[in-house]
């Protein structure tokens, strides 16, 4: 890959692509053209932020639904064959049963609500997405980026701060904060060294986390097996692991049995093996295996999208000519700063020449070609013509002051 500089448009090629134009195209259409393609590569990225609401929708069902199958089969099998009660017994029971269902309804009631709005969730992201092809694009995109923001914050607990952004903005509709309050208090339970909360959600997702071959509430009960190692119970750890790892041998062996040990090296064991698990760094690794899961369970990027949008533009941008001493101070990459945040992230794969226009700072191609002025300095065939149409026809290099005719420019062909 070699950059070079013409008309004081950088130009960065990897591979000699050929160019042929024969008329300039309407400059509207091309920019209509640019625009959808980069609102249709913008959109690729907003998976999450429709798949998130819909998976807590549908979880919100299921545990609904399993409320009122609960329900009532438990109300079914209470009704007894009434003939051998007496009739003010039999009133009393089937009062007793009225009641019950009473209170499901009012679940019901409360479930539909919940229901409700998070409907509204979805369709509020869908309305949104669909505005994305309106008039007011910079708006649009103003709004992602403090959507950007409330997930980069949520992923690193600062929840507070998040709230305050998302209502200040108008956007909770379009932010999962309670999604992530979920979490916080499994978080908060294994920060405090407590699996109890961690394993309530294991239960209440157990068929997801099965289908995904999720090994995280074995991982949970080795970690309580450990505590009861570490306090030196062990009659209630064998206990524990014949009824809780046991059921997992099969699935984990190697990992069952170097945990099965500790119960003969103890906690002040010198062996690096099996000193390990009692670490309080496992705690640590049981907040990161969450946080995975979690997001894998709603869809979620396991990087936070400010992560990724970052390095996809910074990687966008950086090619060699960026580390080289003459490097315009235009480019981004120019700045100390940008190439640390860049330097672990590949170069941008150009399969294409492109030339910037020093006027305008847009991409000069068969939409918007390149014209060459008399001294041979190139710029955009927007950038001429609008000069053309302010002053009759005439046109002056912004960089050397020279003034020609239009008539006297001449296209550009790459190749």
């Amino acid at each position: 890959m070699e950059p070079f500089q013409n008309g004081n448009s950088t130009v960065t090629t990897a591979t000699t692509p050929s160019v042929t134009t024969t008329s300039l195209p309407s400059h509207h259409d091309g920019v209509r053209t640019s625009k959808l393609t980069q609102l249709t590569e913008s959109l690729k990225l907003e998976h999450q932020f429709v798949r998130v609401p819909f998976e807590h929708y549908k979880k919100t069902i299921r545990a609904n639904h399993r409320a009122v199958e609960k329900e009532i089969s438990a109300v079914v099998s209470a009704l007894p064959d009434t003939n051998h009660l007496s009739q003010d017994e039999a009133v009393l029971h089937l009062n007793s049963l009225v009641s019950r269902l009473q209170g499901l309804k009012r679940k019901l009631e409360d479930g539909s609500k919940v229901e409700h709005l998070q409907e509204q969730r979805c369709r509020a992201r869908l309305d949104h997405l669909e505005s994305a092809d309106g008039d007011d694009i910079s708006e649009w995109n103003n709004m992602r980026l403090k959507r950007i923001l409330v997930d980069y914050m949520l992923r690193m607990s600062y929840y507070d701060t998040a709230t305050k952004l998302a209502e200040s903005s108008n956007i909770q509709d379009l932010v999962d904060i309670d999604i992530f309050y979920e979490a916080k208090k499994v978080i908060d339970a294994l920060q405090n060294k407590e699996v109890a909360p961690a394993l309530a959600w294991c239960a209440d997702n157990k068929s997801r986390l099965k289908k995904s071959k999720s090994k995280f509430e074995f991982q949970l009960r080795l970690q309580e097996f450990v505590e009861l190692v570490r306090s030196e119970n062990n009659v209630r750890a064998v206990m524990y692991a014949r009824k809780y790892l046991a059921p997992w041998a099969s699935t984990y062996m190697n990992e069952f049995q170097k945990v099965i040990a500790t119960l003969a090296f103890t906690r002040n064991t010198g062996c690096e093996i099996y000193k390990v698990l009692f670490e309080p760094k496992q705690w640590d690794f049981l907040m990161d295996q969450f946080k995975q899961e979690f997001c894998r369970l709603y869809g979620m990027t396991l990087e936070p999208l400010l992560n990724i949008y970052l390095q996809a533009g910074l990687s966008a941008l950086k090619t060699p000519f960026c580390y080289e001493d003459d490097c315009t101070k235009e480019d981004p990459l120019s700045q100390e700063s940008f190439r640390k945040l860049a330097m672990p992230l590949p170069f941008s794969k150009q399969h294409h020449s492109k030339l910037v226009c020093y006027i305008t700072k847009e991409l000069m191609d068969t939409e918007n070609p390149p014209l060459v002025l008399p001294n041979g300095y190139v710029y955009s065939t927007k950038a001429l013509e609008d000069m053309a149409t302010k002053y009759n026809g005439k046109i002056t290099c912004p960089r050397t002051g020279l003034v020609c005719n239009f008539t006297e420019v001449t296209i550009a062909y790459i190749s």
